[in-house]
């Protein structure tokens, strides 16, 4: 599977985004798919978690609430919603898929796959 993660970009503090994550390959269905992010100097950090048939969804505590992760198997693509964003939420956002337990997926050493990067930038 590849990823390719798209849609980063400058906003205003409160304003929103929405992050895409487009997959190859005829397994993408098979995959939770999650989102990190990941600032300098920093280690990678968990967002959010998306089960392979979308019924199931896990969030940070940071961005309960305030984020909404979604996929569309027929279009092997997950989204991140990012709504009320806050300078702290500056980062390099990836996207990954997993093929492990429910449980384990939002660790980031189990994600069997990862996407290049996308830039978001929240100004104050």
């Amino acid at each position: 599977v590849q990823l390719q993660a798209s849609g980063g970009g400058l906003v205003q503090a409160g304003g929103s985004l929405r992050l895409s994550c487009a997959a190859s390959g005829r397994t993408f269905s098979s995959y939770a798919m999650d989102w990190f992010r990941q600032t300098p100097g920093k280690e990678r950090e968990f967002v959010a978690a998306i089960s392979w048939n979308g019924g199931s969804t896990f969030y940070a505590d940071s961005v309960k609430g305030r984020f909404t992760i979604s996929r569309d198997n027929a279009k092997n693509t997950v989204y991140l919603e990012m709504n009320s964003l806050q300078p702290e939420d500056t980062a390099v956002y990836y996207c990954a898929a997993t093929s492990s337990p429910w449980a384990m997926a939002r660790v980031a050493s189990v994600m069997a796959y990862w996407g290049k990067g996308t830039l978001v930038t929240v100004s104050s």
